[in-house]
């Protein structure tokens, strides 16, 4: 009976995340001796500030230890709808908050609790993968828009007007974005809000890098007229406050959405650990210095590490708006993503995604996270220069 034992079709739907498979490679072959320089993970190279970790600290002394409200802490819930109203200028109340520990759950139940079988989902390509992979696990049909990289890797605007059908129920957007740290232009923002608007659809917004950006901010869908009743949007801690570990996210969405949330929210994970959210509370309260000293960082990063790519025989790399991805075209090099990537763990000691990671319209690209030392990125850019010199 074992060998036939396996699990539900619908698991099938799902699909790894690249960066902890190549993470799990590039660790075993630390632990064989081989000296790895990390650029695979999403994940800021700096400390949580300390005055986030010291809330956090607090609340544990002061008894911030047993379950709290499924959807969040009333006063971190205002907080929010405050920071939201505020930035991206249109009115928010608490009551269309959910708190959620990360923001993958704000990927997955949103995408549960709005599409169905038959329905399709525009997305783009590449991108991250969670976004497929929930998709088809709700059993609607994912549709993949390229991104252009000609246009910063923005959408191909003609192909996703000709993409929308009756059946278009959702269209997903990242902006900055992972893999490619593309940002969307306002216009182009514009005329999606117009097109979901006249073709009654509805967006999800990925803004879980709204703070990290270089040149001007990003202009959220949300801001759009009539886009508030339409606009399902992510962000959280994770990525502006160096706080991955802390497991903290959260989402904005339209009143007739909240008690979906709340049914899967409560089924699946009860609530989101209190302590957690006082740090999240400082985080948003308290000093920013930390977070313009890290954003900084990344500029001088962006600048050292893109010119270095540029300079590999067969790389070219733009310069990305946002984010701290880089995300080189390889084509000149001869080599498929999944082949060059592969050679810089086993050959070079450089770990890397393959564009295809992110979709296959990432193939004849690589992502590497720029969030790691100077020193490290030129010694990386260094060998990678050398293994394609041959």
């Amino acid at each position: 009976m074992g060998s036939q034992v396996k699990a539900a079709s619908r698991i099938d739907a799902l699909q790894l995340e690249g960066a902890f498979s190549v993470l799990q490679k590039a660790r075993a072959l630390e632990a064989q001796g081989k000296h790895i320089i990390h650029l695979e993970i999403g994940e800021p190279d700096f400390d949580t500030p300390a005055n986030v970790i010291e809330a956090g600290k607090k609340a544990l002394d002061d008894g911030w230890t047993h379950y709290g409200p499924t959807m969040g802490y009333e006063d971190f819930r205002n907080a929010i709808a405050a920071h939201i109203s505020a930035t991206r200028g249109v009115s928010i109340d608490a009551s269309e908050v959910c708190v959620v520990p990360g923001g993958k759950p704000m990927i997955f139940f949103p995408i549960l609790a709005l599409v169905e079988a038959g329905d399709e989902v525009i997305l783009p390509n590449p991108s991250f993968p969670t976004y497929a992979s929930a998709v088809r696990f709700a059993g609607a049909t994912p549709i993949s828009i390229p991104l252009v990289e000609a246009n910063d890797f923005s959408f191909d605007m003609q192909r996703l007007r000709d993409s929308i059908t009756p059946r278009t129920k959702l269209l997903i957007l990242n902006s900055p974005a992972n893999p490619t740290g593309g940002v969307i232009p306002p216009e182009d923002i514009r005329e999606i809000a117009r097109l979901a608007v006249e073709h009654d659809f509805y967006v999800f917004s990925d803004e879980i890098y709204s703070r990290m950006y270089f040149d001007d901010a990003p202009r959220s869908v949300l801001s759009e007229p009539g886009m508030k009743e339409r606009t399902i949007l992510l962000d959280g801690f994770s990525k502006t406050y160096a706080m991955t570990g802390w497991r903290l996210g959260y989402g904005v969405m339209p009143a007739w959405l909240v008690d979906a949330m709340q049914k899967l929210l409560v089924n699946a994970v009860s609530c989101t650990a209190s302590m957690v959210q006082r740090a999240g509370l400082e985080a948003l309260r308290g000093d920013q210095a930390p977070v313009d000293a890290m954003m900084a960082e990344f500029r001088e990063r962006r600048s050292l590490f893109v010119g270095l790519l540029n300079d590999i025989p067969g790389v070219k790399c733009r310069i990305p708006n946002g984010a701290f991805y880089a995300f080189p075209n390889i084509t000149g090099t001869g080599m498929r993503s999944e082949e060059l990537a592969d050679r810089l763990l086993n050959e070079a000691g450089v770990a890397a995604l393959a564009g295809t990671a992110f979709g296959e319209y990432g193939e004849g690209y690589l992502r590497f996270s720029y969030a790691n030392s100077r020193e490290n990125l030129a010694e990386a850019a260094s060998r990678m220069k050398k293994l394609c010199m041959g």
